[in-house]
């Protein structure tokens, strides 16, 4: 597996469901407790699936616990999604670049894995889009900040000469965001060949054939390990 720099930092949400056994827990952390599990619950069932008393017992509190601090289903479930808007984290590239290759396949890996953790919770998101179209906005918000995130990153290669500033950056973007995308969402429904195998390299696959698209100038393997042995 690789082994990500100091400056890659992110968090992954768990969708796991726990076996749900009530205990009781202080007041003070009902709140939290109930947005977690609605969280886990959801990942599981869906928007009709998930009831109040589900996720009340995922929570270890009751119903009338639930209702007093959220009013409703819906309103616990609008605050879930903007909690989840608000809590996206995505991996961090370097302010400055350095080797464009290592870095970008390392915070490719960490960014399909954060994604794949919560595979179960973007699933039922995508797939209530007609009913609950806020909820696929909400899913595509890591996506949208990471694509951002490469953006930013491809323009300061530019700067610096690394990068043809003529190729279609913004299209080299999309074609590579939806590719991970794709990737966590069908690839354990798809064909073995429809996606980079073995599963390990698809973070470079997808990143050499971006850094391809997207004109970036990548160094010989002996010149990036002169480079570094020269850092030391």
């Amino acid at each position: 597996m690789l082994q990500v720099s100091n400056y890659l930092h992110s968090t992954q949400a768990s969708t796991i469901m726990r076996p749900m056994t009530p205990t009781m827990i202080p007041g003070s952390d009902s709140r939290d407790r109930i947005l977690e599990a609605a969280a886990r619950v959801y990942a599981q069932y869906g928007f009709r699936g998930a009831t109040t008393r589900l996720i009340a017992q995922e929570a270890s509190v009751n119903e009338v616990t639930l209702f007093r601090l959220f009013g409703s289903k819906a309103q616990l479930f609008d605050e879930l999604l903007h909690k989840q808007l608000h809590a996206s984290n995505v991996p961090v590239l370097p302010k400055e670049p350095g080797d464009p290759e290592v870095e970008l396949i390392e915070w490719c890996a960490v960014l399909l894995a954060q994604m794949r953790a919560s595979r179960s919770f973007l699933r039922k998101m995508i797939g209530e889009t007609e009913e609950r179209p806020e909820a696929a906005r909400s899913a595509c918000i890591g996506p949208h900040v990471a694509a951002e995130s490469l953006e930013r990153y491809v323009t300061r290669l530019r700067a610096r000469g690394l990068a043809d500033p003529d190729a279609d950056m913004r299209t080299a973007i999309s074609m590579f965001m939806s590719a991970l995308f794709g990737d966590v969402m069908v690839r354990d429904a798809m064909d073995e060949h429809f996606f980079p195998e073995p599963v390990e390299d698809a973070p470079a696959r997808y990143v050499m054939a971006f850094l391809r698209a997207a004109g970036v100038t990548v160094a010989p393997a002996p010149a990036r390990n002169s480079n570094r042995s020269s850092s030391r």
